[in-house]
């Protein structure tokens, strides 16, 4: 997947990829509290939230710094 090149756009592409992260993290919650839980769902949704992860800190690092030294 190609990423855009409009400052605005990876910022509103951030702010849903991080939606969709949190989320992901309260349906694994949710799952790992109710016993028994489906064991490979568990490990898609934790591959699909590492993914995010890794989504999210590339379009941080195009983004850069919102600090100036």
């Amino acid at each position: 997947m190609t990423l855009p090149d409009d400052p605005a756009a990876l910022k509103a592409l951030l702010t849903e990829l991080k939606v969709e992260h949190h989320d992901l993290d309260e349906t694994i919650e949710r799952l790992e509290s109710t016993l028994p839980h489906d064991e490979l769902l568990m490990r898609r949704l934790k591959k699909r939230k590492l993914q995010l992860k890794d989504r999210l800190s590339a379009i941080q690092r195009l983004l850069g710094p919102d600090l100036i030294a």
